[in-house]
């Protein structure tokens, strides 16, 4: 029998794989990134952590709340329990390729006619027989050989699939980490409005203090006193707002993190100023860094094993059994020679007729890969998108940050210039006013063009694949099972 299972075996690896073997559809790419034309990243960062990428905002806050994410975010841990469901799959797929062994035994007491200590008498015919025990053991092989490769097309599949499910967990994480990222700045730049609302409320007071004792002094009008008033009292209103948007950031981070929200609270801080610019490298390197492009690749390899799957059903499956059996009585006759018995058997089967079944699963199993060689085009170019307006979107708000800056540089002088001239007493307070709405107004949109540069940074790095690599990926190797043979 061991001969017959090792040639057995030599035919199993000898034998053909059909249908066809795996090669990379071409993607669309360009030579290099149109949005670097001209442009050099303001605050580049050499090298990019392939872990902890917010490394580069040099916030410990950040960090912490960053590496609570795989430790707590129940998104991630579902990711994580499907890619351990798939390379449960790959050996599962993988146990196809070894023989079924089976084992059983019985015991079976028999007698007949009236028992007297350890005879049996038959009053019929005056003879005596002991009872006795009949003792069974039988042990039985089978084996579907894969002569045509639909079980190796098969661990193909799986594999891939795995892979797939590694890919698609490294998205989550990195999609996970970048919405923290954007939730911590968006709550940083509620902090930073804040400040900005709270000296601007200061500035107000000494504005309406400024009034009031003019008003006092018979030199203004109570309009300008009730306005001043109204004024600080808007702008207080306006301060008190902003703990509402700033509460939903600070509970979208809890969530994030794995926490109910009240158990996080994250004390005010400022807005980071320095803007870190990943360097996009070349177009090419994208289809390797980043984990949805790999998932969308190793999605077709899965769907292309799966027609080598469907087209080996055209084919013979042949499988082979063995079988032994010992039975004896009393016990210690068991293994005895002439108790024993043994079969071995080869079989084929092949269907001749069944409507067109099977050349449907073929064609249906090519549709499935054309669909995934579209998906996986279409993913390339979405990346290449979201590169492109990250891309744009940093060069023009790094100009727009410039020019705003000059105003808000340029308000400021207007409204000492004209708060110098009322207390002179040669323009009207509503001069005052409108300034001073100026200067807030250039002051906000400078604290939002400095928000959505940091925003997009960080949609720049998440696009760029966040330091990930495709040689992450687990190979087929790292899904062994320990023991081919274990149950």
């Amino acid at each position: 029998m061991r001969r017959l299972l090792l040639g057995c075996a030599g035919l199993l690896l000898a034998g053909c794989m059909v249908g066809p073997d795996y090669q990379r559809p071409e993607a669309p790419a360009s030579i290099a990134f149109k949005e670097l034309q001209g442009w050099k990243p303001s605050a580049p960062a050499d090298a990019l952590d392939k872990g902890a990428w917010w490394s580069v905002y040099n916030d410990p806050e950040l960090d912490r709340l960053e590496r609570m994410i795989d430790v707590s975010n129940q998104t991630i841990a579902a990711f994580e329990a499907q890619y351990r469901n798939a390379v449960a799959l790959v050996a599962e797929a993988r146990a196809g390729l070894f023989p079924t062994i089976s084992a059983g035994g019985d015991a079976t007491r028999s007698g007949s006619g009236a028992r007297f200590g350890g005879l049996s008498t038959n009053p019929s015919s005056g003879s005596v027989s002991r009872n006795g025990t009949t003792y069974t053991l039988s042990g039985n092989i089978n084996w579907d050989l894969d002569v045509w490769g639909r079980i190796r097309r098969q661990i193909e599949s799986s594999t891939a699939s795995a892979q797939v499910s590694a890919a698609d967990l490294a998205n989550a994480r990195l999609s996970a980490q970048a919405t923290l990222a954007v939730n911590y700045f968006n709550l940083r730049a509620e902090d930073a409005l804040a400040k900005l609302l709270s000296d601007t409320v200061d500035a107000y007071k000494r504005s309406l203090q400024i009034t009031e004792n003019q008003y006092r002094a018979g030199t203004a009008s109570s309009i300008d006193f009730v306005t001043a008033q109204t004024q600080l009292q808007s702008t207080q209103a306006q301060l008190i707002g902003v703990g509402v948007q700033r509460a939903l950031y600070e509970h979208a981070i809890a969530v994030l993190t794995g926490q109910p929200p009240s158990a996080l609270s994250l004390a005010p801080a400022p807005l980071a100023t320095d803007v870190p610019v990943v360097p996009a490298g070349l177009p090419s390197t994208l289809l390797e860094r980043r984990p949805d492009i790999a998932a969308a690749e190793r999605n077709m390899q899965a769907l292309n094993a799966q027609i080598g799957v469907q087209t080996a059903a055209f084919y013979p499956d042949i499988s082979l059994s063995a079988l032994g059996e010992v039975a004896g009585y009393p016990l210690g006759q068991l293994f005895n020679l002439p108790n024993r018995f043994w079969s071995l058997a080869a079989a084929g089967t092949e269907t001749l007729f069944s409507g067109g079944l099977r050349s449907a699963a073929v064609d249906a199993a090519r549709a499935s890969y054309d669909q995934g060689v579209a998906n996986y085009r279409q993913t390339v170019l979405t990346a290449f998108q979201q590169v492109e307006d990250a891309l744009s979107s940093l060069r023009i708000l790094e100009q727009q940050a410039q020019a705003q800056a000059l105003a808000v540089a340029s308000a400021r002088r207007a409204v000492t210039a004209t708060l110098n001239a009322y207390r002179a007493g040669t323009v009207a307070y509503t001069s005052v006013i409108v300034e001073q709405t100026t200067l807030l107004q250039n002051e906000q949109s400078a604290l939002a063009v400095q928000q959505s540069r940091l925003v997009q940074s960080v949609n720049l790095i998440q696009a760029l694949g966040g330091g990930w690599q495709a040689g992450n990926l687990p190979t087929r190797d790292m899904m062994d099972v320990p023991s081919a043979f274990r149950p």
